[in-house]
């Protein structure tokens, strides 16, 4: 079953039909969603989705956009989320340089504070970076990374710095924006790494593929990225599938679960 590997199920967006909206998610053939954390608040939000849901998973992390909330006490409560058996992941954490706040040395300490504390917890890390690829890489060779593991979610960069990523053991991200008429560059992306290390995911409600591009998104667009994906490799939308989905259990620890 398809497996979306970065949903935020907890957004507004949701609020007038979350419910019936997931309830239909296993008939339509998604296995399994993470929800990931952008803000103490999300994060928080995501851990009762996934212990509403059996087949959703959460992740607790600040995005960089939101670090300026941090402090020893939030981190403190990371660190208890983070031993919750709901909670698969540490994320979103990154660098985001597309606005000019926060300062990015602000979002470069807590993105290391938030590395560190996913080495400390065992658990894989969701990577976001925009705009961001030099500080980003350069901090994940310094906290020695590869030793985390994780995905670099909704993969914005050349297949160079995506190789450089797998090569470090990372996952790639691959959502709508390979659908894109623009996405030519994700496109390369998939066809140079390897399909053992591309993760399905949406972002939602964000980055709707085509043809529903600028609608509310959910995990029920993933067959047009699964589709994308099979053009680019050669291969089958079942192939797709399959391997997408051991690749996303591998990487969260669910391969019990397979």
């Amino acid at each position: 079953m398809i497996f979306d590997t970065h949903a935020h199920y907890d957004d507004r967006q949701y609020d007038e039909d979350r419910d019936t909206l997931i309830a239909s998610l296993r008939e339509e053939g998604i296995g399994g969603v993470v929800n990931i954390g952008a803000d103490m608040a999300s994060s928080e939000r995501a851990l009762e989705l996934a212990h509403k849901h059996d087949f959703i998973y959460a992740a607790v992390g600040v995005h960089p956009s939101e670090v300026e909330e941090l402090n020893d006490k939030a981190m403190d409560l990371l660190r208890a989320w983070s031993a919750d058996e709901r909670c698969v992941a540490i994320g979103e954490i990154g660098l985001d340089y597309h606005w000019p706040d926060p300062a990015p040395e602000i979002q470069k300490k807590w993105f290391v504070i938030q590395l560190e504390l996913a080495k400390e917890v065992k658990l894989p890390v969701v990577i976001h970076s925009r705009d961001a690829a030099k500080d980003t890489m350069d901090i994940m060779h310094s906290e020695h990374a590869e030793d985390i593991g994780g995905v670099v979610h909704c993969f914005s960069y050349s297949k160079e710095i995506a190789k450089e990523c797998v090569d470090m053991g990372f996952y790639i991200g691959v959502g709508g924006v390979v659908t894109f008429k623009n996405g030519r560059k994700l496109r390369e992306v998939v066809e140079e790494i390897p399909m053992e290390k591309i993760l399905l995911e949406t972002d939602c409600p964000y980055l709707s593929p085509e043809p529903h591009r600028g609608e509310r998104n959910s995990s029920l667009n993933l067959p047009y990225v699964v589709k994308e994906i099979a053009n680019i490799k050669g291969i089958s939308e079942e192939d797709v599938i399959r391997i997408t989905e051991e690749n996303a259990k591998r990487m969260y620890g669910l391969m019990t679960e397979v």
